[in-house]
């Protein structure tokens, strides 16, 4: 799909309620392929590679803001002709789903937003990553990663293993699946143009979280998790009242991955059993 000049590429499956996912950061629709078959009966789902991720365009000159994301996020459920939809964002994707998640609400939007699912989304509560990601959208923090990150693809594995509560659980053909976009130029220079802008996003979404509070929504983290830490979740729930939190013992950043049974059982049973809110005129 063209987004904003650019090429969207995007996964389709299942028939039913439509369900979009977004993904975290240099992930892409690759982190859904336990969630996409056990989804496809229940939903269709649509799993987009975000500009600049996977293997849609890098579009190195757009905004790569959540708020930007966000608001193409729209754009895409907008051409698909989505009348409703539900909504899961997963780290990164998930600041960009909250955001886009009071896009939806706004009076004049064309979709509507039914539920929400946050899976150990980036947000104000936790305060690991407060300086790291920050520093890496600095000249100089930029230019220490454009020279050693590119150059070390070999310990990407060491990396990704770090997400898992237990890397003994990590599928085969992860670090393979995870590593195929490097194919095209550009994807370690995407993630220095999204922590760019790190600081004023977690800063925004404090002022969206409080008008979110009308959606069903279900909040998954691991209580392993090593990079969004799972005792945010606490906070951040106060501004979803009506809510569920559901913490996997032992768990990293990905449970979609790690304990892919569990987490789509939960997450079926929230989307299939959830009353969506009547309509306000």
């Amino acid at each position: 799909m063209e987004v904003d000049g650019c090429r969207m590429r995007y996964l389709r499956a299942g028939s039913g309620p439509p369900l979009i996912l977004l993904h975290g950061l240099l992930g892409y629709s690759f982190s859904w392929r336990f969630t996409i078959p056990a989804l496809a009966p229940y939903a269709t789902v649509y799993a987009p590679d975000l500009l600049g991720a996977g293997f849609s365009d890098r579009a190195f000159t757009l905004d790569h803001s959540m708020r930007a994301i966000a608001k193409r996020v729209v754009r895409f459920a907008e051409k698909l002709n989505l009348a409703s939809l539900d909504l899961l964002g997963t780290s990164h994707g998930g600041g960009v789903a909250k955001m886009a998640a009071e896009e939806f609400l706004a009076p004049e939007s064309k979709v509507r937003l039914n539920r929400l699912v946050l899976v150990a989304p980036v947000n104000p509560y936790s305060s690991h990553g407060s300086w790291l990601a920050p520093f890496f959208g600095t000249p100089l923090g930029a230019a220490l990663f454009r020279l050693t990150i590119p150059r070390m693809t070999f310990l990407f594995p060491y990396w990704h293993q770090r997400m898992y509560g237990d890397p003994d659980h990590i599928p085969p053909g992860t670090f393979e699946g995870y590593t195929a976009p490097l194919a095209i130029p550009g994807l370690f220079e995407h993630g220095l143009n999204i922590v760019r802008t790190w600081k004023r996003d977690l800063a925004e979404l404090e002022t969206v979280l409080p008008k979110l509070a009308s959606v069903p929504t279900l909040l998954i983290w691991g209580s392993a998790d090593p990079a969004v830490y799972a005792s945010s979740a606490r906070p951040l729930a106060k501004f979803f009242p009506n809510s569920r939190t559901l913490i996997f013992d032992g768990v990293g950043h990905l449970p979609y991955e790690e304990c892919p049974e569990k987490f789509n059982r939960a997450l079926i049973e929230f989307l299939t059993t959830t009353p969506v809110p009547a309509q306000t005129v």
